[in-house]
């Protein structure tokens, strides 16, 4: 495989449809499509001959035997560098039936093109230029997008106000860079344009736009990652009741009787404008069953690892041993950063003055909500606590700079780490080189985020989680 092959794949959905698209792109694109296209107007003997951008109806022959007639299509010509991809590509529309949609799929390889791989097509329009690196991104958050935020995250993201942000600081760190080398190679001269309390001015307002871009991770992981969330409870206190009503579907056995749940059931789903990878666990609770023990012990791993917690307790009787200890968990684990809501179920057995589960005994400073998954009182107070916990009301997804994957968090860190270092230097008076040393850290780092110095394997994996047709 090399990028200087001419790809191809179907681009539209597999499956019985109206239409297909079969994408071609390379430098012999138009090449292999002359030998598969025969234009049913006189005036054009081949695509070529066409106005770029204007639907040709023909049909598609095989390469092997011009009598045989694959299927009547329409084809387009986008001329590099004015495609997607920046290379001269053809889209061929074709009907949507699985097996003529092959047999053109099969017809372009035989004439010379080689099958796509996944995110190949979105790869070369990086490589060429036609989008940074963050807005690659935002295109495979596009096309994985299950709720109206996602989406208007994923457009903001292609729109490439992040990649501007960046492009902008990128540019302004490396003005400062230069004017250290300066002073490093002329020492005696004094040669540098911009005085040192000046560059520590200047460094210190880049140093404030990355941490504020920093923050708007907490914003852009809720909505487009996704937070890793727990239901945890002892048994037979509503869990699985809860996490059907949040999934939407009877995903969960919901009966009477204690310990239903062996395993952690798994589900992303939408609670309000955020996205929850929600897990449904074991009741905590001591047991001679090694199935139900197995299960206990996945749901205090999964526990460790999540990052909002759903505690559910029975409001209509006094806590019990198991639920203390819950609690004293849950409160240490709250204080160390760990988002929990404390949850209190089965709402229509007791008073909301005289709840039968807030005794002396319940640990003091929680605030419970009262929850019934059946009825959905609660449902609303619960979207509105999780979505104050991990979105920031001031951004607006639509329009502003948002730092959404884990990737691009991790990079903005490593700049700000090292730009912490170069401003001390220059406070310290340390020699310039070392400053230097500093931004050029800086300056990789902030290359990652944008696409300037990616390795070779993170951009693998970026393109990889794509289908093979974008």
């Amino acid at each position: 495989m090399t990028y200087f092959d001419t790809i191809a794949a179907v681009s539209s959905p597999f499956g019985k449809g109206g239409v297909a698209v079969i994408r071609l792109s390379g430098s012999e694109a138009l090449t292999v499509i002359d030998r598969l296209f025969r234009p049913k107007f006189k005036k054009y003997q081949r695509l070529a001959d066409a106005t770029p951008r204007m639907m040709v109806y023909g049909e598609i022959i095989s390469p092997e035997d011009p009598e045989r007639v694959l299927d009547d299509v329409l084809c387009v010509y986008f001329p590099a560098p004015s495609s997607f991809t920046g290379e001269d590509v053809v889209e061929i529309s074709c009907h949507g039936g699985v097996l003529v949609t092959q047999s053109v799929l099969s017809a372009c390889l035989t004439a010379g093109a080689r099958a796509a791989e996944a995110g190949e097509y979105t790869r070369r329009a990086y490589i060429n230029g036609k989008m940074s690196l963050p807005e690659a991104e935002a295109l495979g958050n596009l096309l994985e997008a299950g709720n109206d935020e996602q989406l208007r995250l994923a457009r903001t993201g292609m729109k490439g106000r992040l990649a501007r942000e960046m492009e902008d600081i990128y540019g302004r760190l490396v003005t400062i860079l230069a004017n250290l080398e300066v002073g490093m190679d002329f020492p005696e001269e004094d040669l540098t344009e911009i005085p040192a309390e000046e560059m520590i001015r200047l460094l210190s307002d880049i140093r404030a736009e990355l941490k504020r871009l920093k923050a708007t991770y907490r914003t852009g992981h809720a909505i487009a990652e996704g937070i890793p969330t727990v239901i945890v409870g002892r048994p037979n206190v509503g869990k699985s009741a809860l996490y059907n009503a949040l999934v939407g579907r009877d995903a969960a056995i919901v009966t009477d009787i204690a310990g239903t749940t062996r395993d952690v059931l798994s589900e992303t789903v939408s609670l309000g404008r955020v996205t929850l990878r929600l897990s449904d666990t074991a009741g905590l609770r001591d047991t001679d069953d090694p199935v139900e023990q197995i299960g206990v012990s996945r749901a205090k791993g999964v526990l460790e690892e999540a990052e909002l917690v759903l505690a559910l307790f029975d409001g209509s009787t006094p806590p019990t041993d198991e639920d203390l200890a819950l609690l004293h968990t849950l409160k240490a684990q709250a204080e160390d950063g760990k988002k929990v809501l404390y949850l209190l179920t089965k709402n229509d057995l007791w008073e909301s003055d005289n709840i039968p589960f807030l005794t002396p005994e319940t640990p003091s400073g929680l605030d419970f909500i009262s929850l019934s998954a059946q009825s959905g009182l609660g449902m609303e107070v619960l979207t509105a606590m999780v979505e104050e916990a991990f979105i920031d009301g001031d951004l607006d997804t639509g329009a502003s700079a948002i730092v959404f994957s884990a990737r691009q968090f991790a990079a903005l860190s490593g700049c700000i780490t090292a730009l912490d270092r170069a401003v001390d230097a220059l406070e310290m008076l340390l020699p310039y080189d070392l400053c230097a040393e500093d931004l050029r850290d800086v300056l990789t780092s902030l290359g990652e985020l944008s696409g300037h110095s990616v390795r070779e394997e993170v951009i693998s994996e970026i393109f990889h989680k794509f289908c093979v047709g974008k």
